[in-house]
């Protein structure tokens, strides 16, 4: 997530300069030295070599205070690609991005994930491969890849740690078979993170450091924001709703082991399940949010019994981290009004009113573009970085 610096010593170096660029915190070149305490000869010095380096532009001239008015500098998002895909037991998302994480290009794909990295990564690497292409751009452009997967991560390592949902991706690392073809920084998080990632840089759920994105589908799990930091957590397991046991469950066996997990309660599968037992033979979770959508009563009574189900387990992450903002997505949340229905009955019952006092809880802007969004800011906070920028103008 961009950060905002405040004032900077005059060893500010081009990295710096390049951030305060690209957050808005300075755009010209007064700015920067009044921010910086750099002189003026030192600024020139630095915009010229980030300049040179293709990743800052001039752009129009500011309003004038008086006298010659400030040329106005501008991130260069389109000096590099970045590739992301947001990876999902039951269909997928593969994008290019550029440097600010605006999506180019994006496609969507069923690429058999039980089957693990083998029957995935190539249709990954093939699948970017031909949007490169459709873009008239080349692989050498390609500046970092950044990867979602529907289980438990362990970030710093890059390979998924859970068994029970992906046991062929367990301890693999993507990093080297993508960069086979793609030879750049690799990056890989939970499904659940990347989405909040995108719903917070880009959601425009106006400014909040303190969020947490819940996506409730076939499976149910949180990214936490606080401080506007993503929490992954030691191992990267932090966000796993979806395995907290809520009460009255009647002995439902979870997929992780356990019993009455909220997602054995109330994800998709249960849901499917319990609709079929009250005679709505739906094939899948979107047909069973259109009946809801539509003012099925069966449909209807589900999802606000899965919407109280997950208030329970919310209200006690709102009282633990007072989060400013609830984003409610993935395929349940499509039928938002009676899934959030539920949750607000819930979570403002049993949370403390300071904990609610400004506490909104939302849907969703992003849908499936919020995976790929965030797998581009996640790497662009890598790769952009001022050590990282450092490096690459020294080199």
């Amino acid at each position: 997530m961009a950060r905002t610096p405040g004032r900077l010593s005059s060893t500010a170096t081009s990295g710096h300069i390049l951030e305060m660029i690209r957050t808005g915190s300075a755009t010209s070149r007064s700015e920067i030295a009044r921010a910086t305490g750099l002189s003026r000869p030192s600024v020139a010095l630095r915009v010229t070599e980030l300049m040179d380096g293709g990743l800052v532009t001039e752009g129009t001239r500011a309003a004038s205070s008086g006298g010659r008015p400030p040329t106005l500098l501008e991130f260069n998002a389109s000096n590099g690609l970045i590739l992301t895909a947001a990876l999902g037991m039951a269909r997928s998302q593969a994008a290019v991005c550029d440097l600010d994480g605006r999506v180019l290009l994006r496609a969507p794909g069923t690429p058999h994930m039980e089957q693990g990295p083998d029957a995935t990564v190539p249709w990954l690497l093939d699948t970017w491969s031909e949007q490169i292409s459709e873009l008239g751009r080349s692989p050498d452009e390609v500046r970092g890849v950044g990867i979602g997967l529907p289980g438990t991560v362990e970030f710093h390592a890059g390979r998924a740690e859970d068994r029970p949902v992906l046991g062929k991706w367990a301890g693999v690392a993507l990093g080297p078979m993508v960069a086979e073809r793609f030879p750049v920084p690799v990056m890989v998080d939970n499904d659940v993170n990347v989405m909040a990632l995108g719903e917070h840089i880009a959601g425009g759920h106006g400014h909040t450091d303190d969020m947490v994105f819940v996506k409730v589908s076939t499976g149910i799990g949180a990214g936490l924001v606080s401080g506007g930091r993503l929490l992954r957590g030691a191992l990267g397991a932090a966000g796993e709703i979806g395995h907290v046991p809520v009460r009255d469950g009647g002995g439902l066996p979870c997929r992780c082991g356990n019993t009455d997990c909220l997602e054995a309660v109330a994800g998709g599968r249960r849901l499917l399940v319990q609709a079929a037992e009250q005679g709505r033979e739906v094939t899948g979770l979107k047909e069973l949010v259109a009946l809801a959508s539509e003012g099925d009563p069966v449909a209807v009574t589900l999802v606000r019994e899965a919407g109280r189900r997950l208030g329970e387990t919310l209200a006690g992450a709102v009282n633990l981290l007072n989060p400013e903002l609830i984003v409610l997505g993935g395929d349940l949340s499509e039928a938002y009004d009676h899934l959030v229905a539920g949750v607000r009955e819930v979570v403002f019952q049993q949370c403390t009113a300071l904990a609610t006092r400004q506490l909104r809880i939302v849907a969703s802007t992003l849908w499936d573009d919020a995976g790929v969004r965030g797998c581009a800011a996640m790497v662009s906070e890598e790769i952009l970085s001022p050590e990282a920028v450092n490096g690459l103008l020294a080199g």
